[in-house]
């Protein structure tokens, strides 16, 4: 009824209470007793607030684009930004003024003024391409701009959701990246297709190379055949000349010992020779049929010797007369 008022803020509002023009009391969170007539508040937000912007630039090659984001901020200095701003709310919490979107439409066009030149030294396609950059940009320009100082600001974050062109740009970018990325199919078809005969060229030059080698292994091991063969009948023949050579010295050796036996032989030959002829040379002068007529004393023998005595002197015998029984009574004898 008088005008006095209970009034009461969270603990995210920085609250400063004027009183007949004169601060009464300042703080977080506060909640006092106001009058209507003779009072006023000012309550500065201290939490984060995002602010969403968008705004149009053109590029060094003058192709428009449109950059959209989101600024995060906090009010660090409440005072600071009092006195700059007008935050005073009524006794319901209502503000009366809108500069609170002042606040924000200055943090817009500081963001637009960092990237500006940024934009204008590029070219279209490095502009909607290179958004983190122009992000980066854009948060430092407004972390070390002035007019965010003096209202006693700290920047949160930035965040550039797209870079557009116009629609009719886009339009003629994505069918010139149609058709790059159609050629760059196609040139990666060409290569795959390339990769593959390049691979099977290698496969093909391996296998030759394989045969060629397992050809060249069958050489060697046809030639260490050859050699083993050959060494083989190299020995052989070094053992037959061995065995000839040692038949030879055999022979040599028995022709050696025949030899020998044979002139053994000859002095034995010589020697009974001369023992026979020693022991008849008494028996040379003596007419062989008295040695006969000795050394044989049968009647057969004796026949004989007269048979070979007529035989021996038939020129001087003119008739000889055998009768039958003297005939048979020879023959008698001789049988006996």
């Amino acid at each position: 009824m008088l005008g006095i008022k209970y009034v009461k803020f969270d603990s995210m509002t920085y609250v400063i209470h004027y009183k007949k023009g004169l601060e009464v009391k300042k703080g977080k969170g506060l909640a006092f007793y106001s009058s209507k007539r003779t009072s006023s508040i000012v309550a500065v937000p201290l939490g984060s607030s995002d602010i969403p912007f968008i705004f149009s630039e053109t590029t060094s090659d003058f192709q428009s684009i449109t950059v959209q984001g989101q600024i995060s901020y906090q009010i660090e200095a409440p005072e600071k930004l009092s006195k700059l701003l007008d935050f005073t709310v009524d006794f319901d919490g209502l503000r009366k003024t809108s500069d609170e979107e002042k606040l924000e439409q200055r943090l817009v066009n500081e963001a637009q003024t960092a990237t500006t030149s940024f934009i204008q030294s590029i070219v279209l396609t490095e502009a909607i391409t290179n958004a983190k950059l122009i992000q980066q940009k854009i948060y430092e320009g407004i972390s070390n701009s002035e007019t965010t100082t003096s209202l006693g600001l700290k920047i949160l974050s930035v965040n550039v959701i797209a870079v557009k062109p116009t629609p009719d740009m886009a339009k003629a970018l994505e069918t010139s990246t149609r058709e790059k990325l159609q050629q760059e199919a196609d040139e990666a078809i060409y290569t795959r297709r390339n990769f593959a005969v390049e691979q099977e060229r290698k496969i093909k030059e391996t296998e030759l190379n394989t045969e060629i080698a397992i050809q060249e292994k069958q050489k060697q091991i046809s030639q260490k055949k050859m050699e083993k063969e050959q060494l083989e009948q190299e020995n052989q023949k070094k053992i037959r000349l061995m065995r000839i050579n040692a038949d030879i010295e055999t022979e040599e050796i028995r022709k050696i010992f025949i030899k020998s036996k044979v002139e053994n032989e000859k002095l034995l030959a010589d020697s009974s020779k001369y023992k026979l002829e020693a022991g008849l040379s008494p028996y040379k002068e003596i007419d062989w049929k008295i040695i006969s007529a000795l050394n044989n004393n049968s009647a057969k023998n004796d026949i004989a010797l007269a048979f070979r005595e007529l035989a021996e002197n038939a020129q001087n015998i003119q008739n000889l007369n055998i009768s039958p029984e003297l005939l048979n009574s020879l023959t008698q004898q001789i049988q006996k």
